[in-house]
């Protein structure tokens, strides 16, 4: 910077040298030693600029680092953001605005007056000569160099006039946030002086509120994947405590205790409560029959009468779920309250046993703090409480088959049919088992999880939808496969396979075809996806990254192997298509033919999209056109496209 800044001020000095040829040595030596005598301002002026850039990017890089370093939480990032933004720019204070559908609320401050602070509070809607209101409407920065002159505040904006008397603001700036265009913050840094802030300035707010949003879909994405990860390890563990419950129902040999106490010690670990306690209903009392927990002073088989002032008489005298989020606090349960107080019971949930309309039970889980449960953990413990149900239905009707049997011999028959019966409900639990794995082994994971999550095959069967087809194979395969050993055709293959299975799933694409070295992948079909053309093409250039680093592998090797993709948009036929035991998920129609004679079309490291494709896509990739082919099976030649690379600009 500091070469180019003496370029600069030689180039100037050159243009002001006196041109005539008739000029004495004495009069052409005054320019150079003027020049000398002004040299240090500007080294003052280029040491300062300098100064300035370095606290910028110190600036900056701190932001950066806090971005990085977050992990979930925005109140640090726009702290540092609002800091930088205000010491710099050399303002007197800083807001930070989120927006919400053209309402604001102030999310961070720094330095504001306290009258200000007070007024700032809460929800505000900006009115439409604000600053604030300009930058969200316009999308760009709006410099204000004396606020008392503006129409909103002669005319009594109460955000203005607030702004001006209270925070005694007079010059300002206000940038907003944009993702994809659309405000969705305000960076506001005031002066109460008026000094109008310099471009370099309102650029560096710019870059902070660029910044700004990329923190906050850092944290959105963050939470997004926390969530997720939450949600899929609760599925796992309700899954399995289930699959564990029905191995013990299915199992002839397990007695109906074994059943309800992995019922209780499951809904307490699943629900973390403080205990789960199982009540079977006799005659006009309630037994406990099963606990996990601390137990107190009520033992396994002590009997009691249900009542319906305490919970668990309601339950089972109403046959309801009965939730109550605090006992201590709530008036209608009396004698609830009175045990809350002696036992430290809090939040409290109560769900029957149904079994023919009526409740022979109820599942009670309690703890100490006031926590209610969520619909997840009461959905679980009705599930539990009907596969308890179950096992008390199939040990009573065990219990009629071997009385029956001592009782009846006679009636031989009778007893096998019962046998066959209880056997049947059993085989059809396992079959139902055996059918998610199977749909599960056989079909892609999107179309498998689908049916399982409805409970009915429908799905499969053969529909129109609009959809992006991309089709890749390699380049040179056949002439490898030719001359190489069968082993080492596998390995290849394996790697292949491993390395785009993994992207395809990324980008929650369907994979329609798997045939040695081509792979026809769907995007919108079963499950929609937003923006299928972008999903395709975002995960063809993973695609491609991922397989030039195993190209360069397989050449150190001696192996000369491409790699190219097609894609194309447009509506087909979906389906299952095979026979019991072997399905395949498959699209028909000419938008799959023109993929897959895109991909033959494209030279090594191409990804070709058709005309439809681009433009969905040619806001967020780069592409080049690349000629017009006369596809097979297509009347008119097709205009193709090469795509380069992502945008990242336009992706953020």
């Amino acid at each position: 910077m500091r070469g180019r800044s003496r370029a600069g001020s030689a180039k100037s000095r050159r243009r002001k040298q006196p041109t005539s040829k008739r000029a004495s040595g004495s009069e052409a030596a005054r320019p150079r030693c003027s020049s000398a005598a002004n040299q240090e301002p500007e080294v003052a002026r280029v040491k300062r600029e300098l100064a300035q850039s370095r606290q910028e990017q110190i600036a900056t890089t701190n932001v950066l680092r806090i971005i990085s370093s977050s992990s979930g939480s925005l109140g640090e990032v726009f702290e540092t953001i609002l800091e930088n933004a205000v010491r710099i720019c050399e303002a007197k204070f800083g807001i930070l605005f989120r927006v919400d559908d053209g309402v604001v609320h102030a999310v961070a401050a720094l330095g504001l007056p306290p009258a200000l602070a007070t007024f700032m509070q809460g929800r505000h809607r900006p009115g439409p000569h604000t600053a604030t209101a300009r930058a969200i409407r316009t999308g760009e920065a709006i410099h204000i160099v004396d606020f008392r002159k503006e129409k909103g505040y002669l005319e009594g904006d109460p955000m203005m006039v607030a702004g001006a008397d209270q925070g005694g603001i007079r010059t300002l700036v206000a940038v907003p946030m944009l993702k994809d265009k659309v405000p969705i913050g305000v960076i506001g840094i005031f002066r109460t002086e008026i000094r109008p802030f310099t471009d370099r300035q309102i650029a560096l707010v710019q870059n902070f509120a660029a910044q700004a949003v990329i923190a906050i879909e850092n944290t959105r994405l963050l939470n997004e994947l926390h969530q997720r990860t939450v949600d899929l390890t609760e599925s796992l563990e309700r899954q399995t405590a289930t699959s564990e419950v029905f191995q013990l129902i299915s199992s002839t040999q397990a007695p109906v205790q074994a059943v309800l106490d992995s019922v209780a010690a499951n809904a307490v670990r699943l629900c973390e409560a403080l205990h789960a306690t199982i009540y079977l209903r006799d005659s006009e009392f309630v037994v406990i029959r099963a606990h996990s927990g601390p137990l107190g002073r009520t033992p396994i088989g002590t009997r009691q009468v249900p009542h319906n002032k305490w919970v668990t008489g309601r339950v089972v005298l109403e046959g309801r779920t009965i939730h109550v989020p605090d006992l201590q606090s709530d008036d209608d349960y009396p004698e609830g309250k009175e045990i809350a107080l002696r036992l430290g019971h809090r939040t409290t949930l109560g769900v029957p046993l149904i079994s023919n309309e009526t409740a022979i039970g109820a599942i009670l889980l309690r703890r100490r703090e006031v926590r209610p449960f969520n619909d997840r953990q009461i959905a679980l413990v009705q599930n539990f409480a009907a596969q308890a149900v179950i096992a008390i239905e199939n040990a009573r009707l065990l219990k009629e088959l071997r009385e029956r049997t001592e009782q009846l011999e006679v009636q031989s028959q009778e007893v096998v049919q019962l046998n066959q019966q209880l056997e049947r409900r059993v085989a059809d639990q396992v079959g139902e088992i055996e059918r998610m794995s199977r749909l599960r082994r056989f079909l892609p994971p999107q179309v498998a999880d689908l049916i399982v999550a409805s409970g009915t095959e429908k799905q499969l069967g053969s529909h129109r939808r609009e959809i992006t087809a991309l089709f890749c194979d390699l380049r040179g395969f056949t002439g490898f496969s030719e001359s190489s050993d069968p082993e080492d055709v596998m390995a290849l293959l394996r790697d292949y396979h491993a390395a785009i299975g993994e992207i395809v799933i990324k980008y929650s694409g369907t994979l329609e075809r798997f045939a040695g070295d081509g792979v026809m992948v769907v995007f919108n079909d079963p499950v929609p996806v937003e923006n299928p053309e972008l999903q395709a093409v975002l995960m063809a250039l993973e695609m491609r990254d991922a397989i030039g680093a195993l190209i360069e592998t397989w050449r150190r090797w001696g192996h000369d192997i491409g790699f190219g993709i097609g894609i194309a948009h447009g509506f087909a036929t979906l389906g299952t298509i095979g026979f019991e035991g072997r399905f395949d998920y498959a699209a028909i129609g000419t938008v799959s033919n023109v993929a897959s004679r895109l991909c033959d079309e494209a030279k090594p490291g191409q990804i070709l999209i058709a005309p439809r494709v681009l433009t969905k896509v040619e806001n967020a990739v780069t592409v080049e056109p690349v000629g017009e082919f006369a596809l097979k099976g297509i009347r008119r030649p097709m205009m193709a496209y090469n795509v380069l690379e992502a945008s990242t600009s336009k992706l953020n």
